[in-house]
């Protein structure tokens, strides 16, 4: 196909089809010329036969000189970036997203083609950008559906053991439970963060009660924090905001469970909710793990987890969700966070959402 392409794009200097072009195109130009000339002028049939004649073979050459500057100007200014176009085209096509077409002319030079190279560089730039992190994301999501499946495997093998105890019985059916529960959060989780990428799920903003909202998402976490003897302190005002009630649950629910999850027994797990001139702020704050600065740059990218420790507990797409959802409404998400000290995740809404 590549040779096809390029067979049909080439072109001689000499191309007989752009010969005749030219030389049709100056003899009807000379020609009337000469029909003018001869109307003014006297002169008898032998010169006007000579003149004819040296006319015709000037036609020649003009049309074959005209060919080949035509030729010359067409190799340089279109068919040499063309061929450069295709060939990175060619490439591109076959997987290979490092491609870049090499383009020295100044700015100001630019032409039409220019623009067109550096249209595909970016182009090529963004797709191999997009196929890493596919890459990227087919090798995490492998590897995170691999745990619990194993898990779950397991599990279920001991279970086939003819002489297990009662209790023995109860905790691997638990934690085949478990996972199967870590492998639904996961699967949920990931088809969520796909929606919201691709733009599928849209915000159906109402009025409603935040802090109303915020005292629910705790409540529904009670059984978790009385099992680890956390004290909750809640510092949340009622105000009413315009947004969209559902999606803004998912960032609640996220940082809570995270601040619940990364304390340790007997910790604490602070909310607050207030007015500020131009927006209101929610705070959640713990006094857990904490993370490095450098972790703090990641935590928002998809299956980062950088506490290794607590990799079992979590698939880290949970603030990959909060960053999302805090886009699409319009917000803003920040985060202070201090290793063996805790961490403050802060959520600005702005005075466009609040009735």
């Amino acid at each position: 196909m590549k040779k096809n392409i390029n067979r049909h794009i080439k072109r001689s200097l000499f191309a007989l089809k752009n010969y005749f072009v030219f030389f049709i195109l100056i003899s009807f130009v000379i020609t009337c010329c000469m029909l003018l000339f001869l109307r003014s002028a006297n002169l008898d049939s032998a010169q006007i036969e000579k003149s004819a004649k040296l006319t015709f073979f000037n036609v020649l050459f003009l049309s074959l000189l005209c060919t080949v500057i035509d030729g010359i100007r067409r190799k340089l200014t279109v068919e040499k970036p063309v061929k450069k176009i295709l060939e990175a085209t060619e490439k591109l096509t076959q997987g290979d997203f490092s491609v870049r077409i090499k383009n020295d002319r100044p700015y100001e030079r630019m032409n039409e083609f220019d623009a067109i190279i550096e249209n595909f560089n970016k182009m090529a730039e963004e797709l191999s950008g997009i196929e890493t992190l596919r890459s990227d994301f087919i090798a995490n999501v492998s590897h995170e559906l691999k745990t619990p499946l194993a898990s779950i495997r397991n599990y279920a093998i001991l279970l086939s053991a003819p002489a297990l105890s009662e209790s023995e019985r109860e905790d691997y059916a638990k934690a085949i439970s478990d996972s199967a529960g870590r492998l639904s959060d996961l699967i949920t989780n990931i088809l969520k963060l796909n929606k919201l990428e691709n733009q599928q799920i849209y915000p159906q903003a109402k009025k409603y009660n935040l802090g109303e909202q915020l005292r629910e998402c705790i409540l529904s976490f009670e059984k978790e924090w009385e099992a680890k003897n956390i004290e909750i302190d809640c510092d949340i005002d009622d105000i009413e905001v315009y947004a969209d009630a559902e999606l803004l649950s998912i960032v609640w629910n996220n940082l809570i469970s995270n601040a619940i999850k990364f304390s340790d027994d007997g910790g604490y797990v602070g909310v607050s909710l207030k007015p500020d001139r131009d927006f209101i702020s929610v705070k959640v704050s713990d006094r857990g793990c904490g993370m490095s600065p450098e972790v703090g740059k990641h935590i928002f990218e998809k299956f980062y987890q950088g506490d290794k420790s607590h990799a079992s507990v979590g698939n880290g797409l949970g603030l990959s969700l909060v960053r999302r959802v805090v886009d699409i409404v319009g917000a803003d998400i920040s985060v202070e966070s201090v290793r063996g000290v805790g961490s403050t995740f802060t959520v600005r809404i702005y005075n466009n959402n609040i009735s």
